[in-house]
């Protein structure tokens, strides 16, 4: 029972947000947003209201809705309110206010006026417990801010359910990142649903924000996105399932933000979701088209555009069908919804959406008669918002529609109006629109004929006319009650109507009968009774058909009229039928056949089936006809057309074979092809094609010539008297392609037509094309067609035409006959062309600004676009030259004597109007020669020089260069001259001065483009006729180099190259005939090219100039023109690299050429009478020209040439082959080099030129390859200039560094070359000679030494000789050491013999450096580099004897601080020598060398233990026990080196201060040695130690105490190091440490030191003492007295740093309460001491004591107590404050006062 009452209190407490508890309730105030947490828990409520009060007054300021919490929540009575004391109700009411400043606090949570009003409420109403889920989503949006991790801080433990995923990071204190946030809402939708509940209502309550609704936004998005996909199932039901019921679940919350008009934010973010649902889930029609519905509900103008884009989203996942009708009605509110629609479709496919709205719209349309959607039906068809597939269904909808619409829903046809409008204008479009209605057309099963006649317009494309027409209603434009009269009222009205029996339809006076007339029949076509009623009544005078023309021809109009398919085709049935009556069995109606053919041509087949009936039963008609010919009558012969006298008819023999033979076979073919019949008219007019054989078979379907002629000359009349245009354009499509018969041409024939259509004014012939619907355009191209190439009378009536006023206001014909007449031009002759060449010249060159500008731009394009012939081109040009010269006299009005010069600036300034029409025709001509491909025709090359010479006389009247007709010219003779290099018939003038003409261009002229044109044509002329450019190519290159060789455009350095190619050849080869050089005389030109260098681009520079070179020839200009270039700009690194790039160009034997040349002029320079130089470089010339100077120049060039890489390595390919090239390259190489000392002798007395030679010739040498050059060598080496030796050696040395150490043929060239140099070392008295060749005996030998070592040892003794290193010269010296060493390496066990003799010889030149003031440094290195490579390879050479002096010197060396190159020397050598040496050897060697090192001086002394140091780290454990007796010899040495030292007469102060780190050094050294020794080895020696330290006289007490302040020294770092390990070598040490306490005096400095060690080595062995080594009684009575005994010191010695670290170490050691008890009694004694020192020490010791042991130490305070009473009125205040520091560690440790104690 105690048990469950127990468990329900606390479950009670658990729940409850109250406590009583005072600490619970502070640490509940803490709790905070803004304050530390113990700053909070200080804080009254006062207070803080004053401050969150002031953040909420600055919130009202921002948004006044905060206002009315001033009195509820803000209020100065909520400082005393207590949610605890509140009622259920009272405290339901306050969750309202506080969840409404949260909802409205959300927007402005990132700042701190925010946080402060928070705070209140989280600290005085406690929201974090009461309001933690409306907190946390207040927060939430902000979860990333720091404010978010200070709320996690402030949470109760238990917080609400669906928050429980953020209790990881509250107790992290760490932001949870979005994807946890995700993860959550996608895996637990009351997290989800908790979200969009708090969203929603701070929506509803005006209080959301933009960052609210986005992160409502996203969260939803892509925890819907995330459920989609945890919910894929392969099941089709069961993913259905899944969907639905996601939708079940988040379907009202989307629902209520879809409706909420004045939060577009939300609507928005919904809009997202939704997108995302229905994209990725898989929701039947009826699911999308509620959230369309639902959508479209509630959207507002802002949410407008991306509601249209969800829109769209669900159109696509939704069946292709109309949309439904809520919908369209919501979807038509919007205003300007198609822009808006075509807008949005440029961003997204929205064309589902579109084409449902199209659908819907359409059935709204033919179900309620509601058409007023129909317009936006056509502006989404139009704005390609629909593609292809979409766009035919909207097209067949529409088709269906008005199929389908019937009178009761269109009353007054305002329906069928409109369908009928929209599908006109749609289905006449030239756009993809228009094609794809036709398609749909074809496709539909809607009889089109009918509905055609249904609306009263043709719907289908016209194919005749190209123009789009306006729909062509077919009954008058009556009031709708007019248009919905009876049939049978309309035809009696008609019927009143007279007509007659002369009247036709084909004339002008019938249009108002007619017009009546032909609404009643369109009427009526669709029903055949209608048909023949309409047939019957009087005006349509149908029973006088057979003789008067009126029935006939209104049928003729209606089939060839643009009217609906079944109003044609039944009036080719009505004729059809009429015809068959019997009283038409004997009339000719030859007048309706050229109607039936055009019939026949009609785009629809079913008309075309009509007219091919027709023809059948004229064509019976006619066959009775033939059979009674003679008694015939020719129906309508006077009255058809208004001039029916001219009409041209055919004898009823010919209409019938005519039918039988052309058009009856045919009709089949017709009816399947529209074109047929013009194919078939035109075979039959123009003759037939069959052979023999089928005309032999066939001879009675044959027409003869007139007959064919009679078939032209009747068709042809008929389409020039005929009123219709469609008859026209249909005929003429025949007859155009029918050139004539029996000399009558179509152009005679059909003329009058042509003249006819050009004479009508522009408005009238576009008024007859539109009554008819025809393009007027269509008529314009068939009616000048109908002129032929060489018809005369014709081309001459279109040259007239063109040239008429009349034909400016018809453009488009007169672009018509410049096009036809372009057409034609191949096929006419060539007196036509001429003709058609003169009249269009003179027609181009009319006034642009008159009207006449688009006639002569027709005609300028004309003859730009055909083929001029050479002869019109010529006669162009010829036309020029009189009006030029005309052009160059004043007029007469102005005529006076003057100078050339003013004339020409008068003109120049004042051009006339009749030079300006010059300048043009001038112009045009030029550019129709240029356009006419000239080189075709070459004979225009003399008239086009002509042309230029003219045109210098137009620049001077002018005052321009006139660049561009010189181009142009200049480009069309440059196209003609190939054909004078392939035709050799053809010849050039060369009296004309061409070649000073071209000059004249390139000089006078600025532009480049005119320049490099006529250096092209110069270039072009030189291989043609170089005759007529040579005398002039000078001026040229001059002036090139100061204008095209500067441009750096590709086209220009095309020019130069092409120039230089085809200029200078001939030029080369007319200065070989002459008497001077080639050489000389082309300097100028290379002057030119030398002076533009630094003007030409650089990345042209190498191209030109090779090319250049390459065509001069580089075996004799190279050389010359590196040599200008160097001159004329310096030996500068942009010329010298510059020149080793074209230099590197040329072959090696040209190469090697040049540079024997270049070494000739420079040669050629310092003669008495320079020749070559002269003339290349100036060097005779007075004044600046030093020829010093010039030669320097010329010397830097050529080192610069031969260490060019590539000559290098082409010399090396070409030598490796034993062959004609490479002796070739051998023997220059030879002669280069003999000039090359000839010069350098030559120059010795000009000292710069002479070193430039011998750079030159270090250069020279490096170029063979090593063998090679060995080879010369050699041969050099003899020479008696011993400078020229050395250099020659020198080159050698830096080639052996060059040489590659893997080659084997180098290796083999070197090593045979050792011979010749140790026999240089040896016979040569040069020692700078010798020490070149001892440095290539070493790199030879490190390099290869080891490939054949035999080879190498001899060069070794001689080097170890008395003829190298027993030389007295220094550097000799050092360069044999340096060599030895390296020998060393490469022998090692070799050189042994040599070494005898070397060693001792390095040793005393080592003790020599040492002493010695110059070059000492580099001999000692050397010398030691010797010993450490012995050191390294031979050790054993080094002998007790050698290593002795070598260490006895390496000491002397230390003291004598050589510099720090010298200490790295010997430091590494040393350091080889400790490892490389024999142990025993080594250590026994430095035992006997100890007093060696410490004579020489504390460095010697150091580097004496740092060697050892290293042989004892070197060596084994086994080596070091073998050699302990030597070593340990040294260390007694080392121990006694104060003593020894001390002991001296004159003691060394240097010594003096550097002996404690020499000491160091020593224990460390020691140390080293005690790692590697057993204790079994070492023991003995640590006992030997101890004894030696006593083993001085007893007298020499000073000795004594030295020797064993060194020893303590030891045994300090000793037991400091091994610590434990080594305690037990403390029973060694006891005696003497007691005796040293006892006995020695800290007052005495010398003793003192001894005295701190001793008490230090003790406290290292107490601290490490883990063997209870110093708890045995025997160990501890022997020191503890002692110990406490030195107390008695204080009064001299400050015993706080040694001694009380000892005595506490011995009492932690102990560890027993006896020895602590012995020796605190000793301490206690010491408390009552009379002297204060002491016991101020024995306090500090006791304080030492108590911190270290505790409570341990202080089981004997009872004992102490009396004494610290004492001590507490101590007369001295240093003892009395410290006593209290102690009774203050004591109560510290106890924990309580000793006050009660001590009383």
């Amino acid at each position: 029972m105690t048990t469950a009452l127990a468990a329900q209190l606390a479950q009670i407490a658990t729940n409850s947000k109250s406590t009583l508890d005072v600490k619970a309730q502070k640490a509940a105030h803490s709790k905070s947003l803004i304050f530390e947490p113990r700053v909070a828990a200080s804080q009254n409520y006062q207070t803080l209201y004053g401050i969150c009060h002031q953040g909420y007054e600055e919130l009202c300021q921002l948004d006044s809705r905060f206002v009315p919490f001033g009195n509820t929540l803000f209020s100065e009575q909520s400082q005393n309110e207590d949610r605890s004391q509140m009622t259920a109700s009272e405290n339901a009411e306050l969750d309202k206010k506080i969840d409404s400043f949260l909802h409205l606090a959300g927007a402005r949570l990132r700042l701190m006026p925010t946080i402060k009003a928070i705070e209140w409420l989280v600290r005085r109403f406690r929201i974090h417990e009461y309001n933690t889920a409306m907190l946390i989503s207040t927060f939430l949006p902000y979860h990333t801010i720091p404010a978010f991790v200070t709320l996690l801080s402030i949470l109760p433990k238990n917080i609400p359910h669906v928050y429980r995923f953020l209790d990881p990071y509250i107790r992290s204190l760490t932001q949870p990142p979005r994807s946890v946030l995700v993860h959550q809402a996608t895996h637990h939708p009351e997290f989800l649903t908790a979200l969009s509940t708090y969203t929603l209502e701070a929506c509803r309550a005006r209080q959301h924000y933009a960052a609210l609704i986005s992160f409502w936004g996203g969260i939803m998005t892509e925890a819907v996105n995330g459920m989609l996909d945890g919910m894929r199932s392969g099941r089709l039901s069961v993913q259905r399932s899944n969907d639905q019921a996601l939708l079940h679940q988040i379907g009202p919350t989307l629902s209520d933000a879809l409706v909420m008009h004045k939060v577009p934010g939300l609507q928005i973010a919904s809009y997202m979701v939704i997108s995302v649902f229905v994209a990725k889930g898989d929701l039947d029609d009826a699911a999308i088209g509620a959230l369309m519905e639902q959508l479209v509900a509630g959207w507002t103008t802002e949410s407008l555009r991306p509601g249209l884009v969800c829109l769209s989203i669900l159109a696509r996942y939704r069946s292709a069908k109309q949309m439904s009708s809520k919908v369209t009605r919501a979807l038509r509110k919007i205003p300007n919804l198609a822009e808006l629609l075509t807008e949005l479709g440029k961003e997204h496919n929205i064309g589902r959406l579109a084409n449902g709205l199209c659908l819907a719209l359409v059935d709204r349309a033919h179900k309620k008669g509601d058409i007023k959607g129909l317009p936006l039906v056509e502006s989404l068809l139009l704005g390609s918002v629909l593609n292809e597939q979409q766009a035919a269904v909207v097209f067949k909808s529409l088709l269906l529609a008005a199929h389908k619409v019937d009178d009761s829903i269109d009353t007054d046809g305002q329906v069928r109006k409109a369908l009928a409008s929209i599908i006109i204008r749609l289905s006449q479009l030239d756009t993809d629109i228009g094609k794809i209605f036709t398609k749909a057309i074809d496709e539909t099963e809607v009889d089109v004929d009918a509905l055609e006649l249904r609306l009263g317009a043709t719907i289908r494309p016209r194919l005749l006319g190209t123009e789009p027409q306006q729909d062509v209603p077919m009954v008058d434009d009556e009031p709708a009650a007019a248009r919905i009269e009876s049939f049978e009222s309309v035809l009696q009205r008609v019927g009143k109507l007279t007509t007659s029996s002369s009247t036709s339809c084909l004339r002008a006076n019938s249009s108002d009968v007619f017009t009546d007339l032909c609404s009643l029949f369109i009427s009526s076509a669709a029903e055949s009774a209608h048909l023949e009623s309409f047939a019957e009544i009087a005006p349509m005078q149908c029973s006088l058909a057979s003789k008067s023309p009126f029935y006939l021809t209104f049928l003729m109009r209606i089939w060839c009229g643009p009217y609906p398919v079944l109003a044609r085709a039944a009036a080719l049935d009505m004729a059809k039928r009429r015809l068959k009556g019997e009283d038409c069995k004997s009339v000719d109606f030859q007048a309706i056949l050229p109607y039936s053919i055009v019939a026949l041509n009609d785009p629809s087949k079913r008309v075309r089936l009509a007219a091919a009936d027709l023809v059948a039963v004229l064509e019976i008609l006619f066959q009775e006809l033939h059979k009674t010919s003679d008694s015939c009558t020719r129906w309508a012969s006077g009255h058809l057309y208004d001039n029916s006298d001219s009409l041209e008819w055919m004898t009823a023999d010919i209409c019938h074979k005519f039918l039988r033979n052309v058009i009856t076979p045919s009709l089949e073919e017709c009816v399947l092809n529209a074109d047929y019949v013009i194919e078939a008219l035109q075979n039959a007019v123009n003759g037939s094609s069959k052979t023999s054989a089928e005309e032999e078979k066939d001879k009675k379907s044959h027409l003869s010539h007139g007959t064919r002629r009679s078939i032209l000359t009747f068709l042809a009349s008929h389409a020039i008297y005929t009123p219709l245009v469609t008859l026209k354009i249909r005929l003429l499509a025949s007859l155009n392609k029918v050139k004539g018969v029996s000399g009558v041409t179509r152009t005679q024939l059909l003329l009058p037509l042509l003249k006819w259509w050009s004479s009508l004014s522009s408005s009238d012939a576009t008024r007859i094309c539109s009554e008819e619907g025809v393009g007027e355009s269509v008529l314009d191209h068939s009616c000048v067609e109908v002129v032929l190439p060489n018809d005369k009378d014709g081309i001459e009536f279109l040259l007239n035409a063109v040239g008429t006023q009349q034909l400016l206001t018809r453009p488009n014909l007169l672009h018509a006959i410049f096009s036809h007449i372009q057409n034609l031009w191949a096929s006419m002759k060539t007196e036509a062309r001429h003709i058609v060449a003169r009249r269009m010249l003179d027609l181009s060159q009319k006034d642009q600004s008159s009207d006449g500008g688009m006639i002569s731009s027709e005609a300028a394009n004309l003859l730009r676009n055909v083929e001029l012939t050479t002869d019109i081109l010529l006669f162009f040009l010829e036309s020029l030259q009189p009006a030029a010269k005309m052009a160059t006299e004043p007029p007469s009005g102005k005529r006076r004597r003057t100078s050339s010069s003013e004339a020409h600036r008068g003109f120049g300034t004042q051009p006339t109007p009749e030079l300006t029409a010059m300048l043009r025709q001038v112009t045009f001509v030029l550019q129709l020669v240029e356009g006419s491909d000239p080189e075709k025709h070459p004979e225009l090359l003399n008239a086009l020089f002509n042309a230029l010479s003219e045109l210098q006389h137009f620049r001077v009247l002018v005052g321009s260069e006139l660049g561009y007709l010189q181009n142009l010219i200049l480009r069309s003779l440059l196209a003609m001259v190939p054909a004078y290099k392939n035709n050799q018939s053809l010849k050039i003038d060369s009296t004309g001065g061409h070649g000073d003409l071209l000059v004249n261009c390139i000089q006078k002229s600025s532009s480049p483009s005119v320049q490099n044109t006529a250096l092209l044509l110069v270039a072009s002329l030189a291989s043609v006729a170089p005759d007529l450019v040579l005398n002039s190519v000078m001026p040229i290159f001059t002036h090139m180099g100061g204008s095209v060789l500067r441009q750096s455009d590709d086209y220009s350095a095309h020019v130069i190259n092409q120039t230089v190619k085809e200029v200078v050849p001939p030029l080369i080869q007319s200065l070989r005939k002459g008497k001077i050089s080639p050489l000389a005389g082309a300097s100028e030109l290379l002057l030119s090219f030398a002076t533009a260098y630094e003007h030409i681009p650089s990345h042209r520079r190498l191209g030109l100039f090779v090319s250049l070179v390459e065509t001069l020839g580089p075996e004799e200009f190279l050389f010359a023109l590196l040599a200008m270039l160097t001159n004329m700009y310096g030996a500068t690194d942009q010329v010298l690299s510059f020149a080793t790039e074209v230099f590197n160009y040329f072959t090696v034997e040209i190469q090697l050429q040049s540079l024997i040349k270049l070494l000739g002029l420079v040669g050629d320079i310092f003669q008495p009478r320079p020749v070559l130089s002269s003339v290349l470089l100036g060097a005779n010339e007075q004044g600046d020209r030093d020829p010093q100077k010039i030669a320097f120049r010329q010397l830097s060039l050529i080192p610069h040439l031969l260490s060019s890489r590539k000559l290098t390595t082409q010399i090396a390919k070409l030598t490796v082959h034993d062959d004609m090239q490479a002796s070739k390259v051998r023997e220059l190489y030879s002669t280069l080099l003999e000039d090359l000392l000839v010069l350098a002798d030559s120059l010795k007395q000009h000292k710069n030129l002479y070193n430039r030679c011998g750079e030159a010739l270090s250069k020279l040498l490096n170029l063979l390859s090593i063998g090679e050059f060995i080879k010369a060598v050699e041969t050099l080496l003899d020479r008696p200039d011993i400078v020229l030796r050395r250099k020659v050696l020198r080159a050698v040395e830096v080639r052996i560094d060059e040489e590659n150490q893997a080659d084997a043929h180098s290796r083999t060239a070197l090593l045979a070359f050792l011979p010749h140099l140790t026999a240089i070392i040896r016979v040569s008295d040069d020692m700078a000679y010798k020490h070149i060749a001892v440095g290539c005996v070493d790199k030879i030998s490190e390099k290869y030494g080891k490939k054949d070592p035999e080879a190498v040892t001899a060069a070794a003794s001689t080097i170890a000789s008395d003829k190298c290193l027993g030389q007295d010269d220094d550097k000799l010296r050092v360069m044999a050491l340096l060599c030895l060493a390296s020998l060393v390496d490469v022998l090692q066990d070799g050189i042994v013999p040599v070494l005898p003799s070397a060693i001792p010889k390095t040793l005393s030149y080592i003790a020599e450096s040492i002493n010695s003031e110059t070059s000492g440094v580099e001999l000692h290195n050397a010398g030691y580099a010797f010993m450490a490579a012995l050191a390294q390879h031979l050790p054993y050479m080094l002998t007790g004897s050698y290593l002795g002096q070598l260490l006895a010197v390496s000491s002397a060396s230390a003291s004598a601080k050589l510099g720090s190159e010298a200490n790295d020397a010997r430091s590494q050598c040393l350091r080889l020598l400790a490892k490389q040496v024999d142990a025993k050897t080594l250590f026994f060697t430095l035992e006997r060398n100890w007093s060696t090192a410490t004579s020489s001086g504390p460095i010697a002394t150091r580097e004496y233990l740092d060697f050892l140091g290293i042989a004892l780290d070197k060596h084994s454990k086994a080596d070091i026990s073998k050699n302990v007796m030597s070593l340990s010899a040294i260390f007694l040495n080392a121990f006694d080196l104060r003593r020894s030292e001390l002991s001296k007469s004159d003691v060394n102060e240097d010594f003096l201060r550097q002996l404690p780190r020499i000491e160091e050094a020593t224990n460390d050294v020691a140390l080293k040695m005690i790692y590697k020794l057993n204790d079994t080895a070492f023991r003995p020696i640590f006992s030997q130690l101890m004894d030696w330290t006593t083993a001085l006289p007893k007298k020499d007490t000073a000795g004594k105490n030295l020797r064993l302040q060194s020893v303590y020294g030891f045994l300090l770092s000793f037991f400091s190091s091994l610590r434990s390990i080594v305690t037990s070598y403390a029973s060694y040490i006891i005696d003497s440490a007691v005796d040293v306490l006892r006995t020695a005096s800290p007052k005495k400095t010398e003793e003192r030191e001894l005295w701190k060690k001793v008490l230090h080595t003790l406290t290292k062995c107490f601290e490490h003492d883990q063997d209870d080594f110093w708890q045995a009684p025997a160990h501890f009575s022997a020191v503890a007295p002692v110990l406490a005994s030195q107390f008695a010191h204080a009064s001299s010695i400050n015993l706080v740093d040694d001694l009380v670290p000892a005595v506490v170490e011995l009492a932690a050691a102990a560890d027993s309460q006896e020895h602590q008890k012995e020796l605190n009694g000793a301490l206690l004694k010491h408390l009552r001491s009379e002297q204060s020192a002491i016991r101020l020490a024995a306090v500090k010791c006791e304080q030492a004591l108590t911190d270290r042991l505790g409570e341990e130490w202080l089981a004997m305070l009872p004992e102490m107590l009396p004494y610290i009473s004492e001590l507490q009125d101590d007369d001295d205040e240093d003892v009395e404050r410290e006593t209290h520091r102690w009774i203050v560690g004591i109560e510290g440790v106890l924990g309580e006062s000793l006050d009660s104690m001590l009383q």
